[in-house]
């Protein structure tokens, strides 16, 4: 169970993925600052300006999950302006790692692992992206080559002491692609086709992985049954 869970209160049902978990009134609170990587722990200049210049916006993305999707926790050090690893040279992604807090149902653990994946895709990196790239300078900073949105989930209940198996994608985008859907010249469905995608079975590493996408509003319309985030907080 994910480091949300111990905010969560009430039973949660998401649409057929989210069978069960807690959902609660701790909304108050604040987002954790150990989710987004220091800028002293970078290790290139270009790496530590990015991280200087956006501060302001990498916590407010922090804020934005954890207040209005709280059934995802952001890893320690899960928002900051990463290196992937298949490419050459300093190039900087923003990447966003999270892990959904759900609990598999019998049917979505069936299916073949590429339709798990392509389910989550869909679901959540679209949704996602449009919430890294609120900061308008994003788009068109010069030092910025891409964005990365990494996905973990429970793959199947664990039995009594095993230790719980998760399944992850991490998607890697060019800035280019990302500017083409959010712009309205790409579908979800291309931007799928268009990705890097790497997958893990548990720590098995699968390889490059191909995806499906296309249109799913689940983020944008659902809600967590008698939980209000801060007052202060806009949710969009």
């Amino acid at each position: 169970m994910s480091g949300r869970s111990v905010r969560l209160a009430a039973a949660l049902a998401v649409a057929g993925l989210l069978a069960s978990g807690v959902a609660l009134g701790l909304a108050h609170a604040a987002a954790l600052d150990d989710r987004i990587l220091p800028a002293d722990k970078y290790t290139s200049d270009k790496g530590r300006a990015l991280a200087r210049k956006y501060q302001r916006a990498l916590a407010e993305l922090n804020a934005e999950v954890y207040h209005c999707m709280p059934w995802l926790d952001v890893r320690h050090e899960g928002i900051g302006f990463y290196k992937p690893r298949h490419l050459q040279g300093d190039v900087r992604y923003l990447s966003l790692n999270v892990e959904v807090d759900q609990q598999p149902s019998a049917e979505f653990s069936a299916l073949p692992v590429h339709d798990r994946a392509s389910r989550m895709f869909s679901r959540y990196v679209p949704a996602l992206l449009r919430r890294m790239t609120r900061e308008a300078g994003l788009m068109g900073e010069p030092l910025l080559e891409g964005f990365t949105v990494i996905l973990s989930w429970l793959k199947q209940e664990p039995r009594p002491n095993e230790r719980p198996v998760l399944d992850t994608i991490a998607v890697f985008l060019p800035r280019p692609q990302v500017a083409d859907f959010l712009a309205g010249r790409a579908t979800a469905a291309r931007l799928a086709e268009t990705a890097h995608v790497i997958a893990w079975d548990g720590e098995t590493k699968l390889g490059e992985f191909r995806v499906r996408g296309w249109e799913d509003n689940f983020v944008a319309t659902y809600r967590i049954a008698n939980y209000q985030p801060a007052s202060e907080v806009t949710c969009r």
